[in-house]
């Protein structure tokens, strides 16, 4: 929930021709990692939950490009990028985690 909520603070920030491009799939894929989270653990068996997981890590691998197109176009600074990704980074090893249970 935490990275998703960074992700909403940076893309304040960006330019408003990008509401429906990279700041609205931005939101939405981060968004989309603890929602997929929360349905998964309400699933009752192991190989239904471990496939929302699956798709929050993939959310999340979406999200990291995205990371880094916002850092190329410099809608991102290096510290936010940096920051941004750290937090990814934990986020996907939790992930991992949740998957190989």
């Amino acid at each position: 929930m935490a990275l998703a909520l960074d992700v909403y603070r940076v893309t304040k920030s960006f330019p408003k021709e990008e509401t429906y491009g990279l700041t609205s799939q931005m939101r939405r894929a981060a968004a989309s990692v603890p929602a997929n989270l929360a349905e998964g653990s309400a699933r009752k068996g192991n190989q239904e939950t471990r496939q929302f997981f699956y798709i929050a890590r993939g959310s999340l691998s979406e999200l990291e490009t995205y990371f880094t197109l916002s850092l190329g176009l410099a809608y991102l600074s290096e510290e936010a990028y940096s920051g941004l990704m750290n937090t990814s980074g934990r986020v996907s090893a939790l992930l991992n985690g949740l998957i190989k249970d």
